[in-house]
């Protein structure tokens, strides 16, 4: 918890900024790493591509999901190893496998993929070791597969797994299968664990050799609204090891990684922001706050999408949609007296609304207002240029204390 004097001390200097709490993210850190005993974790950048909160995460040894070769890159330039640096996406260019093949593990999501990866490879005059993104016969919640644009069909790649064999200058070494994000009941999450090793297990007698590496995807979330109950990862954790437990030997000497995005910095960081106006009109009070849906997206797409539903729980639209109310408000100040208030930003639209007609304390002009789950998928998602507007600051509170606002994340080409 972040202390309020901190929060108010940084506001005398800023209007609007993220505050991110290195001491919680190492706190998700060492959970996972407890109840996920010898398995390693691949953080995913587009969660957050902060550089103090990579450089902090990937001092715990680490590595990394890259999404983009400007996130390969990131991770690069911070020493993460080949071999911990998975760069899965769909669509990758020939310039992308070219810039990354010798600084990544690049997972293939689909046969034109395979096919650019060895042309490369062998205009390089190197093999490479790769991974392949499968679309399973599964999901979270049933026993049949879905259609996707991620990876390949995994009727497919048992299909052809000769041809792909035989393919110039590529060696396949491991699998990497993602179904879902932001799952919360464990149940579900230990079934589909247990459905990856076991699809990894028949691939590799499939393949005919050992495989280097299972990429277990992700799925572990995080409680948004008030409803939510956080995830016991002990539970899943004590359940992937029985499972493992089965089918250890056959799979020994492999490496099993885990992704994780939110589960590490959703809940380290707050947005804050302050009371600009406040006014009335025709009966009702507006209290008009700095940088909101340029600032902090999640309240106003929420209120968005509760025009267009009568939905009390909608289905989620992974990242920019998870729930209605998964950003709680606080205010900073003591006050018994309290209001009904509509809050809304200084932008020049009507759809930058972050509540309609909520009871808060009694709020003035200055007055300081925080919102939580702020952490991953909010300033690597708002539209911060919309109407040229300042951009909020986003700081970093180390575990020493200190504060320090980081810049805008910059390649070394």
């Amino acid at each position: 918890m972040i202390e309020k004097e901190i929060i108010l001390k940084l506001a005398k200097d800023h209007d609007s900024f993220y505050l991110y709490d290195e001491n919680e993210i190492l706190k998700s850190i060492e959970r996972l790493k407890n109840s996920f005993k010898g398995v390693d974790f691949l953080y995913s950048l587009k969660a957050n591509p902060n550089l103090r909160i990579l450089d902090s995460i990937f001092s715990q040894n680490i590595g990394a999901d890259a999404a983009s070769l400007e996130e390969v890159k990131l991770s690069h330039e911070r020493e993460v190893s080949k071999r911990d640096l998975q760069y899965s996406a769909p669509g990758k260019s020939e310039k992308d496998i070219r810039e990354s093949i010798e600084i990544a593990t690049i997972i293939a999501d689909s046969f034109h993929e395979i096919e650019l990866i060895s042309k490369v490879a062998q205009d390089m005059k190197i093999t490479a070791k790769i991974g392949i993104r499968i679309n399973p016969n599964f999901t979270f919640h049933s026993d049949v597969g879905i259609p996707s644009k991620f990876g390949i069909d995994e009727d497919q790649i048992f299909e052809n797994l000769e041809k792909i064999k035989l393919t110039p200058n590529v060696e396949v070494t491991g699998i990497h299968v993602h179904s879902k994000s932001q799952e919360l009941a464990e149940d579900i999450i230990e079934l589909y664990h247990k459905n990856v090793l076991d699809l990894a297990l028949r691939f590799q007698s499939a393949l005919g050799r050992k495989l280097e590496f299972i990429n277990m995807g992700s799925g572990i979330g995080i409680p948004y609204n008030q409803e939510d109950s956080p995830v016991e990862v002990e539970k899943i954790g004590r359940a992937f090891h029985n499972n493992l437990e089965e089918i250890k030997e056959k799979l020994k000497p492999i490496k099993i990684y885990i992704e994780t995005g939110r589960y590490l910095v959703g809940k380290a960081g707050i947005y804050v922001t302050k009371v600009r106006d406040k006014k009335k009109s025709h009966g009702k009070t507006y209290i008009i706050l700095n940088n909101t849906l340029n600032g902090f997206y999640r309240p106003s797409i929420s209120q968005m999408i509760s025009n267009y539903t009568l939905e009390d729980y909608p289905v989620a639209t992974e990242p920019l949609f998870t729930s209605f109310n998964s950003s709680q408000i606080g205010i900073l100040k003591s006050e018994e007296l309290r209001e009904e208030v509509t809050l809304m930003g200084n932008l020049c639209t009507a759809a930058d609304v972050v509540a309609h007609d909520v009871n808060l304390p009694k709020l003035e002009i200055g007055d300081v207002v925080i919102m939580n789950n702020a952490g991953s998928y909010s300033h690597a998602l708002t539209p911060l240029q919309f109407a040229s507007m300042e951009k909020p600051k986003e700081i970093f509170l180390e575990k020493t204390g200190k504060t320090i606002e980081t810049k805008e994340k910059t390649i070394k080409y």
